[in-house]
């Protein structure tokens, strides 16, 4: 590469792993990785990012650690500025109705929930969250469905566990940070706007190949406090939130600058991903859960009972 753009590019990025990446050891490893193919990398920016990130995970195969392209110019930020990525956020959560793909009660008194494509920040989507568990509340048993989830915020994921619990709190998966040396704690919420769902009915979590970083977090977190059963394939694993850093109008590098750390099992998801209890297909995950549900459901002495035997006998139809 004797584009002095480019090459300036990967020193910075190189720095940037150095300082910030979560992992010392593994960051000066990758450093010197970078350091001695800087000259060899492709000039066109969409090459240099692929070129780029199978560098940068093939150390520790860290799926959040990129450089990532943008056809579309990224404006300038300033350090310490989110306000762009928060507007941008902001406009996204807007135009996917704050994650929530769809809320509804399926025959048997059984809900799904269905999020997609993240889980948003909390402060953006509490009044939705707040809209879909009120609406699910009363329902005797809830799948919800992280097939599609693609990622999220740590803040999402305790509000979200907050509605699948009760009152006092539980502790929750927490984040190290290589800033500060310490382990920043995530517990579940002693209130919540509107209804929730609570800890005592049946819980069933959908995963797919194709669940990610916010959305495991969601589904490690029931497995872990022992709330629910989850339902699928194994996911991706990425347990380590990242931050963005605008290296040129095109190129955004994202780095890991801590690690998930459960209480209950001490570690996180990351490269493993997070095994199902009940490890089916994706495509088989929702009617395996909710036949299940409908089980459940049908066992239990109450109004639903004869609702969930019926929707049984007819095959339990979606």
């Amino acid at each position: 590469m004797q584009n002095p753009e480019m090459t300036g590019l990967v020193d910075r990025l190189r720095t940037l792993i150095e300082d910030r990446y979560v992992f010392p050891d593994a960051a000066a490893e990758i450093s010197a990785r970078l350091a001695a193919r800087r000259d060899g990398y492709p000039t066109d920016p969409a090459a240099l990012a692929a070129a780029v990130t199978a560098d940068l995970q093939a150390v520790n195969g860290d799926k959040h650690l990129r450089l990532l392209h943008h056809a579309e110019p990224q404006p300038e930020q300033a350090p310490g500025d989110d306000a762009a990525e928060y507007a941008a956020m902001a406009q996204w959560a807007e135009r996917t109705c704050g994650g929530i793909a769809g809320a509804r009660r399926l025959p048997g008194d059984v809900g799904l929930l269905e999020i997609t494509p993240v889980l948003f920040p909390a402060v953006l989507v509490g009044d939705v969250y707040a809209a879909a568990f009120t609406l699910l509340a009363p329902v005797q048993a809830l799948i919800v469905d992280l097939r599609g989830c693609l990622g999220g915020e740590p803040s999402a994921v305790g509000l979200f566990m907050s509605y699948l619990w009760d009152h006092e709190p539980v502790q929750l998966t927490g984040m190290f940070e290589r800033a500060t040396g310490q382990v920043r704690q995530s517990w579940t919420h002693a209130h919540v706007p509107g209804r929730r769902f609570g800890r005592d009915r049946p819980l069933y979590v959908l995963t797919s190949g194709a669940t990610f970083s916010g959305g495991e977090a969601l589904a490690y977190d029931v497995q872990q406090t022992g709330r629910g059963t989850v339902v699928g394939e194994q996911t991706r694993g990425g347990a380590h939130p990242r931050e963005g850093f605008r290296l040129h109008p095109h190129l955004e590098a994202t780095i890991s600058v801590a690690r998930a750390v459960n209480p209950v099992s001490g570690t996180n998801w990351e490269s493993v991903g997070v095994t199902p209890a009940v490890p089916v297909p994706a495509t088989d995950a929702l009617s395996t859960a909710y036949r299940a549900a409908l089980e459940q459901v049908r066992d239990q002495d109450g109004p639903s009972s004869a609702e969930a035997r019926a929707a049984l006998d007819a095959g339990a139809p979606l």
